[in-house]
């Protein structure tokens, strides 16, 4: 790990004291944070620990209750974005801000566009555009709409956005979550050159790997307080994790063996045009069939095939000895297949919507009568949910999109626990989601596997396919290129060879 340039002794960044509470809810409890000039900080906690928060009071979104800001030493106050962006603080929150039908040079200098008598001066624009993505050394097609941009390519506009406002403060929450290994090497890249031109930087991620490779030091949040902020050197994977949750957790993937049995979802030569070509395999009685391959390589798309989301050119899908016809989710829910979607926030829940409604609306038949909903059985249900999965919530009317990540995740759940499914189809169950809540869903997985379900776990993160799979499927564009039928003995340069095809 390359050091804090020398020389920079006075802090950047002073965050002392910082309070905030909202009704119900004191999220931050005298947070303090320091951040040095050419330090990469990492930000951890658990979902729901006041990471966002503490940010969003940094980036002028939130106005701290009591606390105080200093920056190189002189005490800012920051009462909106606006006074964020004069104080050189820039915020790349995990959900972009970009308009998808703007260039990439429009998004950069959106809302401060530079005028000769009314007019944009274009020309200057995206010359300067130009000179920003030279400087973080990537190409992007500077006249693309952004909504034609790759993850990974919406991410570096985010970064030339920040940087075209002289920062000297960057904040990156959960900038990988979404990028390929490839990807994320070339991001590491671009904080390692921000870090030797002086810029500060707070990195949040859930990805503990990563906090080894480009952190200086650590500062863990846990209930709104901080723990403590310690050099990288001094910790290890294991030390971090307790730091998080205050606990001890002696097997980060606590995988149970126990007996399988018969194939109980049989899907054969299943295919959509190019997505997904001739696929077929099977899942047994209480078995987790994991399932990897690169971005791109068919594994989402199999599962809305599967699901109903999407229709299929080819195949067939049996559960049990049944054949299937599924046309649409509502099928394949009627039949006991269930689907955690890879995006819970638009497709997982309804934001705007209370808890207990996003529970309650695959449910509906359970808990109506002649068309009235019957609420109070819905909350009763609910509640035994909200205990069972220790989700974090003020009160059943919480809107979904108030919940943290994990939080979330845990109310997509729930509603498909309720169902009672047979077939459970997990798609990157644990992305942007903490170690703590993560080791809770693990266990999930194990108690619904013992059950006898038939478990699907896609993820990208190979530690979590090893850790937690019986059997591991491979893709590559569209094709099952392996089967390792004993995830135990395998090992991630195994999955990756099979995964590049």
């Amino acid at each position: 790990m390359t050091q804090v340039a020398a020389g920079r002794d006075t802090p950047l960044l002073q965050m002392q004291g910082i309070d905030k509470s909202f009704p119900g809810v004191h999220a931050l409890r005298g947070i303090d944070l320091t951040l040095m000039p050419g330090e990469v900080l990492a930000l951890l906690g658990e979902n729901g620990a006041g990471k966002s928060t503490l940010i969003k009071v940094l980036g002028g979104a939130h106005q701290p209750d009591h606390g105080s800001i200093e920056i190189e030493g002189e005490v800012v106050s920051i009462d909106s974005p606006a006074d964020a962006i004069r104080a050189g603080i820039g915020i790349i929150y995990q959900e972009f801000n970009l308009v998808p039908a703007l260039s990439a040079w429009e998004n950069i200098f959106l809302g401060r566009e530079r005028t000769t008598a009314g007019f944009i001066r274009r020309r200057d624009e995206r010359r300067r555009a130009q000179e920003l993505f030279d400087r973080i050394g990537v190409r992007v097609p500077i006249d693309a709409p952004c909504g034609s941009l790759s993850v990974a390519q919406q991410q570096i506009v985010e970064i030339a956005k920040a940087l075209s406002q002289e920062v000297r403060i960057i904040v990156m929450d959960e900038p990988s979550a979404t990028l390929t290994p490839a990807e994320v090497s070339c991001l590491f890249d671009i904080i390692r050159d921000l870090r030797a031109q002086g810029i500060g930087v707070i990195y949040i991620s859930h990805r503990l790997d990563e906090i080894f490779q480009i952190a200086n030091r650590v500062s863990v949040i846990r209930d709104g307080e901080s723990i403590g902020t310690v050099p990288i050197e001094e910790l290890t994977r294991v030390s971090m994790i307790e730091m998080m949750v205050g606990r001890k957790i002696d097997n980060e993937f606590p995988k149970h063996r126990h007996p399988i049995g018969d194939a109980r979802l049989q899907v054969t030569d299943l295919g959509r045009g190019q997505a997904v070509r001739q696929l077929s395999f099977e899942v047994r009685r209480g078995e987790v069939l994991g399932v990897t391959g690169l971005v791109g390589s068919g594994r989402t798309e199999a599962a809305r095939l599967i699901f109903g989301a999407d229709q299929a050119d080819t195949g067939t899908i049996t559960l049990d000895g049944v054949p299937l016809s599924i046309r649409s989710p509502r099928d394949a829910i009627g039949s006991g297949i269930c689907l955690l979607t890879e995006d819970r926030k638009s497709q997982g829940l309804i934001l705007g919507m209370s808890v207990r409604e996003n529970f309650g609306l695959p449910n509906l038949p359970e808990f109506s009568v002649a068309g009235f909903i019957r609420e109070d059985q819905e909350a009763q249900a609910f509640a035994g949910h909200v205990d069972a999965l220790s989700i974090k919530i003020p009160h059943q009317e919480q809107a979904a999109g108030n919940l943290s990540g994990g939080n979330q995740q845990k109310v997509v759940l729930a509603k498909w626990l309720q169902r009672n499914a047979e077939v459970i189809i997990f798609d990157e169950p644990t992305r942007g989601i903490d170690v703590g809540t993560k080791y809770d869903i693990y266990l999930l997985i194990n108690d619904l596997a013992k059950a006898g379900k038939a478990i699907i776990m896609i993820s990208s993160e190979l530690p979590e396919i090893l850790g937690m799979s019986d059997r591991i499927l491979v893709m590559h564009e569209g094709r099952k290129v392996g089967m390792i039928d004993d995830a135990a003995s395998a090992t991630q340069t195994q999955l990756m060879d099979l995964a590049v095809g």
